[in-house]
């Protein structure tokens, strides 16, 4: 059976007209089923891209020919499967929100719905069980993650229903109803059991963990319709005598959360953090400027043909058009700002990002403009001339062939501009200017730059690689009006892979010589075929996950063999800790000699500890040991020479020392003093069996000696017991920045594994490889001090860091907040 795509487009307005609800209601469906549309497609198309994948790597590691040809033929389908997946996922997504007024039914499946009787009842299906633990496991986790926003959405969408509020289980947009989806659309495409489990862990991967960007725009987008507009869930935690404060870093008045989110640790791999919302971010930095300056109601659409704009990944202009204004106003009032003095030491719009072009031996020619107004028309030029997109982008087309000619690139964003106004007044006189916009996007495009730079290593290969990518991203974002508030754009994605790259992944001990030819591929692509088709982008960046993934996975098994390694040797500091613990029970109680019990502590506290390693404490072998330390006691607690020793005691003792690496002539004396009255022993000295015994290595330490004694740490301060309980409540995989240096260079380490029992943590490097140990004690000081800090998910992507900055810069500049306002 082959499954037929929808009749009507996907964000088809019209299939939303027959629903009972006023018009407003009609059209803001639409407008959420279109962004829907926008934050999806590329996912969905991936999502079917990947699973072919996937089964060919399946088909070649098959066990026999049969498994292999039945992988082949369900690859075959998936041809078919490719252009219509996306179209009826959004489709059905259309349908559910087209139902927002009428009853909630709750999906159940039928065997849970339907009456059995003792004759009728079998066994569920296993397919059905499989199906239902990948999907369960996919909404719970999901659902976790973005409470906050699906409650947010929930009362929203309760709103546009007229109802009560929407569970999670009935929100269109979650994962209860998108995983409801794809389980159909498996079932209706006739994908076979393995099939559709790869579907659905591959629909996780690239669909499910981009939800909460599409969770956050919606809220946005609900919130400027006057949806509930400034709505904020914060929940009631009822804390008691064993709540545990939750710190960020070493200031422990910093709130958990920011913006209504929570700021969860990233635990990802290197490439597979979570994106940010460009459009949320640019509509907080908003939230608090002067009323003058807040993005006013949406300006009237860009005409056709203006730029050649991707009308297929634009944001909405409900979404985008506000935002964009606000970003206009910003750089016009910093212009002012800087022109009449205001702006005092800050300078230009442009000189946030002058120390990186500075440290390239581009400082700005002339402080308090923009760096690209030095190259001014002359006096007798006459007044400026806008030249048309066209031309502007015919121009840059020029300077990106000749880029891919010579390898040559500039350095700063800056120095394009003057470069594009220089080759633009060549060819169409002296009077030649770029639009208002078109400045304001090298403007910000150059701050944008200045800031991924600072955290770039400037002898980094990527170095060089971001400043070859100038002309393609100018063009990109001069052609697509919403580059700076749209999430994901491609071009963008490729600048963060490359940037990353540099700061995280080349540094001076760990240069992958593998990455670097792949990053100089993935950017000569750009450079030598973006003629503005934002696939080219895609199409490279795409190739630079698929080797970010490989080689997370690579750095995955390397860490599970460290990790194994660091339990292996908590299970052995427990077992001696429980050991210790038995042998000074019994020397409490019984008292035995003082050489007995230092024969007990050292020689037969290996035995004890060897036992519980290998059979545990509730094994017969343990009981057993037991009973010989208890006779061992017995035996030596009564005077010397009132009983003979007791050979079957001394036999038992002797082949258990054998076993924990004694020689044989060091386990007869001893064995023989732990099973004769007093511990005493004719045969062998004393002071030379105790230097022998401290002179070999005991079970479980590398070197030579005792065990390092462990010196009780010091009290901690408020705040550094604020940061040692957090320590011991983060996920495994936590990854952390160390500062290297007193230039504050940063080191990213993962926390693979701690342990609550011996407060020991294990580190890796990107790689998988082990780059340290560290007490949580130690740990915690140094997070209180400022020397160690969580990396969290909204602070984990660079390109995300460096438009934050970039909007803080912009803010500074304008002007001040609403309270400085008021008080002038």
């Amino acid at each position: 059976m082959s499954a037929s795509a929808p009749s009507s487009s996907p964000t088809d307005p019209a299939r939303f007209a027959h629903v009972a609800a006023p018009p407003r209601v009609r059209r803001l469906l639409a407008s959420l089923h279109a962004l829907a549309a926008q934050t999806l497609a590329t996912p969905l198309k991936l999502t079917i891209v990947e699973l072919e994948r996937e089964l060919f790597r399946d088909a070649e590691r098959a066990r026999n020919s049969q498994i292999q040809a039945d992988i082949y033929a369900q690859t075959r389908r998936l041809h078919e499967v490719n252009a219509q997946f996306a179209p009826l996922f959004l489709d059905a997504l259309g349908h559910a929100l087209a139902q927002l007024r009428e009853p909630r039914v709750r999906h159940v499946p039928a065997p849970a719905a339907s009456t059995l009787t003792a004759s009728t009842l079998t066994l569920v299906a296993d397919t059905d069980i499989d199906r239902d633990i990948v999907l369960v496991e996919i909404i719970r986790r999901e659902a976790q993650r973005s409470a906050s926003a699906l409650q947010l959405l929930g009362q929203r969408f309760a709103v546009l229903a007229a109802g009560p509020e929407f569970d999670v289980e009935d929100l269109p947009f979650g994962p209860h109803v998108l995983c409801r989806i794809v389980r159909e659309l498996g079932e209706r495409f006739e994908l076979g059991l393995e099939t559709q489990l790869a579907l659905y862990r591959v629909f996780d991967r690239q669909l499910i963990d981009r939800l909460g960007e599409l969770l956050e725009r919606a809220n946005i987008f609900l919130g400027h319709e006057g949806v509930l507009p400034g709505l904020v869930y914060t929940p009631y935690l009822a804390r008691s005598a064993t709540t545990r404060r939750i710190v960020t870093g070493p200031e422990r008045s910093s709130p958990a959360r920011e913006g209504g989110k929570v700021n969860r640790p990233l635990t990802g791999w290197s490439g597979s953090a979570r994106n940010s919302g460009w459009a949320a971010m640019t509509s907080e930095a908003m939230g608090d400027l002067p009323a003058s300056l807040r993005p006013g109601p949406p300006a009237p659409a860009a005409a056709a043909g203006s730029a050649p704009a991707a009308a297929a990944g634009a944001v909405p202009q409900d979404l985008s058009a506000p935002a964009m204004s606000a970003l206009h106003q910003l750089l016009d009032a910093a212009r002012h700002a800087s022109a009449n003095g205001l702006a005092g030491t800050a300078g230009s719009v442009a000189e946030e990002a002058a120390g990186s072009a500075a440290a390239a031996g581009n400082a700005p020619a002339s402080p308090g403009v923009p760096a690209a107004a030095n190259l001014g028309p002359g006096p007798s030029a006459g007044p400026p001339v806008a030249v048309a997109s066209e031309s502007v982008h015919a121009t840059l087309a020029k300077l990106q062939a000749q880029s891919a000619g010579t390898g040559t690139a500039r350095r700063s964003m800056a120095d394009l501009h003057n470069a594009l106004l220089a080759q633009m007044r060549a060819d169409h006189g002296a009077q030649a200017a770029l639009t208002v916009k078109d400045s304001d996007t090298f403007d910000l495009l150059d701050m944008l730059y200045g800031q991924i730079q600072r955290e770039v290593r400037p002898d980094a290969v990527a170095a060089d690689l971001l400043a070859r990518l100038q002309v393609p991203v100018a063009r990109a974002a001069l052609s697509d009006p919403a580059f700076f508030v749209r999430d994901q754009h491609p071009a963008r994605e490729l600048l963060n892979a490359v940037a990353e790259a540099g700061a995280n992944w080349l540094g001076e001990d760990d240069v992958d010589p593998q990455l670097v030819q792949k990053l100089g591929r993935a950017v000569d692509q750009v450079v030598d075929d973006y003629q503005g088709d934002a696939a080219v982008f895609e199409a490279a960046n795409e190739d630079i996950q698929q080797h970010f993934r490989a080689l997370a996975h690579k750095a995955e098994l390397a860490e599970r063999r460290h990790v194994e390694a660091a339990r292996g040797k908590e299970r052995l500091e427990s077992a001696k800790q429980q050991a210790g613990a038995s042998i000074e029970q019994l020397c409490a109680q019984s008292e035995p000699p003082r050489f007995v019990q230092s024969l007990l502590k050292q020689a037969w506290s290996d035995v004890l500890t060897l036992t519980l390693l290998r059979h545990g404490e509730g094994s017969e072998q343990w009981q057993q040991r037991e009973q010989e330390t208890a006779r061992i006691a017995e035996v030596t607690c009564q005077p010397p020479g009132t009983a003979p020793s007791d050979a079957d005691l001394g036999g038992q003792v002797e082949a258990a020392l054998l076993q924990v690496g004694y020689h044989q002539d060091e386990a007869a004396a001893i064995a023989r003093r732990l099973s004769s009255p007093g511990g005493e022993d004719e045969g062998s000295s004393r002071t030379e069996l105790t230097a022998r015994i401290r002179a070999r290595t005991r079970l479980g330490e590398q070197g030579e000696g005792h065990e390092p004694r462990k010196v009780a740490p010091l009290a901690r301060s408020l705040a550094e017991e604020d940061c040692y309980r957090q320590l011991r409540t983060l996920p495994f995989g936590t990854w952390f920045e160390f500062t290297t240096n007193q230039q504050g260079d940063l080191r990213r380490q993962r926390l693979s594994w701690y342990s609550l029992l011996t407060d020991n943590a294990l580190f890796v490097n990107p790689r998988g490889q082990k780059v340290g140990e560290h007490s949580l004690d130690a740990l915690a000081r140094l997070m209180a001090h400022g020397q160690v800090r969580i990396v969290n998910e909204d602070k984990s992507r660079l390109i995300d860091r460096a438009w934050q900055a970039t909007l803080r810069t912009l803010r500074s500049l304008a002007g001040p907040g609403p309270a400085a306002e008021t008080a002038s």
